[in-house]
């Protein structure tokens, strides 16, 4: 089942904020706590990491839109639920030319 990546409240006032940058692309395998959105507040530009690991399945939100703090911005499959599908992604990551004799 998909997890929800929700904006979180950085700051007791803030109440949106702006992606500015994705880091990371659909479909990619991301580990807790690797940055994955950049977001900018009427206080801060943060990078956000990801609060756990996993594969993620969809951008909510595209670059230059405005969200409300709490609002679902990813979703993300448990690397468990993704299973084979995840590790066949991330050997594809790994570049075919570097290999060993």
């Amino acid at each position: 089942m998909p997890r929800e990546f929700r904006l979180p409240e950085l700051a007791e006032s803030v109440v949106e904020g702006e992606i500015i940058r994705w880091l990371v692309e659909e479909g990619d395998v991301v580990e807790d706590d690797q940055p994955l959105v950049e977001v900018m507040t009427d206080k801060v530009t943060v990078e956000l990491p990801s609060p756990f690991a996993g594969v993620l399945l969809k951008r909510l939100v595209q670059e230059g839109d405005v969200v409300p703090v709490h609002q679902a911005i990813a979703l993300f499959a448990d690397a468990s639920d993704a299973g084979a599908d995840a590790s066949t992604r991330h050997a594809v990551a790994i570049d075919p030319r570097r290999t060993t004799c």
